[in-house]
């Protein structure tokens, strides 16, 4: 599905991209209720930020089809903040994370995401496959008789599954007999319906918590401007600023794989930031891209602005004018819907591929996959990042090469290929023997690069070495940002303007 299936206003797209943000809509809400639980605020303060930041994220940022909200991954972060100092101080740190993401992308730093290799993409996709498939477990606890939970047993349970099930045979089923509407929103009305209409007893989303209120209002955070208070809130805002921004765009990334479509990263940034202003402002607990409601989404192909514009519309109408309806729906329809998301998002295909991709790439999706599930994104994906640059240097380490020849004139040549970089610098050296060799020694670059201080150091070194011995050394075909930086070799270096390459050496002191 590409991003043009909802790109013009006919009467079918519209309809397409209106129906699937009720579905997103509807999936939202237990998740904004859950989240707000776990971060100890007010359900109405998840409900408000999965509308503000939904809203302005779907009409100005950088992925149209992506759908952001209060999620789990910040959740986590704002209990200890909240606990400790309260909910205002929460809205203060909010309305920071968003200035700290505006500021990411006014500098154009989004551009860097498309950097995160593909194995951590695969460990990122999988391990949120399987947090959204184990927070559904958490609906089968009920309090037991001394007030604390317990897990379901007997007919409840059954019940549960058994709705589950029918949500699922829905989702999958009805798009071989229809696709007038989405299978996802089938799936939720007719659970809905039959349970309402029947009398069966199970959870719904009421039994979570009331979803009634109004518009959200305007609400300056109530705390002090001190450098105290700064002091308090600034190391959260910098946490929540980095996942929000590494799982958005890392969604971004995920949405423009599968629709063969670019997204724009620093836009992105700046919308997040900016709808987590705002949220601050009014209420809300601040929020990011959701993946499973992105991929129900795109699964629909609704990947226009208008699909995530409505979500957030119909979003505010149920807390406004249908919160009696809407905490009539069975958790169990909505608990299929996103059992469905977690099945649809794993990438199973990376199960059978792990036998064919080399070890380490096996290991970071692997390593990526398990933080993602046990701690939270940010550690996953930079410890994946880490580990994916530390085989890069260790294996490009091992490919620098040399061959030496005489040449007519009785010099020694020493030919280099690869790549001469911090991890290959030290079996640079142990190439040459300046003791032994003759008067004479070209050293012959055109075959190599030379990419950071470190191997201009290393060159600088080589040199010393040679001058030592009262030997003159020849370094030749090296680039010009080479030259610029070397110091005790700059005058060892013949100089062909023709033939010299022009390849870029990432280096502070050419800054």
């Amino acid at each position: 599905m590409n991003a043009s299936s909802c790109s013009n206003f006919t009467l079918s797209r519209l309809k397409l991209c209106s129906l699937s943000g009720l579905t997103v809509a509807l999936a939202l809400v237990p998740e904004a209720i859950a989240f707000a639980f776990v971060a100890h605020v007010h359900p109405l303060t998840g409900l408000y930020a999965a509308f503000i930041v939904g809203l302005i994220t779907a009409a100005f940022g950088g992925r149209p089809g992506m759908i952001s909200g209060a999620t789990g991954a910040l959740a986590v972060v704002m209990v200890a903040l909240v606990v400790q100092h309260g909910v205002e101080y929460l809205f203060a740190t909010v309305v920071l994370m968003g200035l700290l993401q505006i500021t990411f992308g006014l500098l154009r730093l989004g551009k860097f995401i498309r950097m995160v290799p593909f194995p951590v993409m695969l460990g990122f996709v999988n391990g949120l496959a399987i947090v959204i498939f184990l927070a559904q477990l958490g609906h089968f606890k009920v309090p037991g008789p001394d007030g604390a939970l317990t897990w379901m047993t007997g007919t409840p349970l059954y019940t549960m599954l058994g709705l589950i099930a029918l949500t699922l045979v829905i989702i999958y089923l009805l798009p071989r007999f229809t696709k007038a509407i989405p299978s996802t929103l089938a799936g939720i009305v007719a659970v809905s319906l039959l349970v309402i209409f029947t009398g069966i007893e199970t959870k719904t989303v009421g039994d979570m918590a009331s979803i009634e209120g109004g518009l959200p209002q305007f609400h300056l955070p109530q705390v002090p401007l001190t450098w105290e208070t700064l002091k308090i809130i600034f190391p959260y805002s910098l946490i929540l600023a980095a996942i929000g921004l590494i799982e958005s765009l890392l969604t971004l990334n995920l949405i423009d794989e599968m629709t063969d479509t670019r997204g724009k990263p620093n836009r992105e940034c700046v919308a997040q930031g900016s709808a987590n202003v705002v949220t601050g402002f009014f209420g809300g607990m601040g929020g990011c891209a959701m993946i499973g409601q992105s991929m129900i989404n795109v699964n629909n192909g609704a990947t226009q602005r208008l699909a995530g514009i409505a979500a957030a519309l119909f979003l505010l109408s149920f807390i406004m004018f249908a919160s009696q309806w809407i905490e009539m729906i069975p958790l169990a329809a909505l608990i299929g819907l996103m059992v469905m998301v977690s099945e649809k998002t794993f990438e199973w295909g990376s199960l059978t591929a792990m036998r064919k991709v080399p070890k380490s790439d096996a290991f970071v999706v692997v390593a990526v996959t398990v933080i993602t599930v046990f701690t939270d994104l940010a550690i996953a994906v930079v410890t994946g990042v880490i580990i994916s640059a530390l085989v890069f240097a260790w294996q490009h380490a091992k490919h620098i090469n040399v061959q030496t020849y005489l040449d007519d004139k009785g010099w020694k040549v020493y030919e280099l290929e690869g790549t001469l970089f911090f991890a290959s610098v030290a079996q640079f050296q142990t190439l040459f023997n300046p003791k032994d060799d003759p008067d004479e020694v070209v050293v012959e670059f055109r075959r190599a690069r030379v990419k950071d201080h470190s191997a201009v150091e290393a060159i600088d070194s080589l040199a010393t070495r040679y001058q030592q011995t009262g030997k003159r050394l020849h370094l030749r075909h090296l680039s010009p940002d080479c030259l610029e930086v070397l110091e005790k070799a700059k005058d060892m270096v013949e100089i062909n303007v023709g033939e010299d390459p022009h390849y870029h050496l990432a280096d502070d002191r050419l800054g």
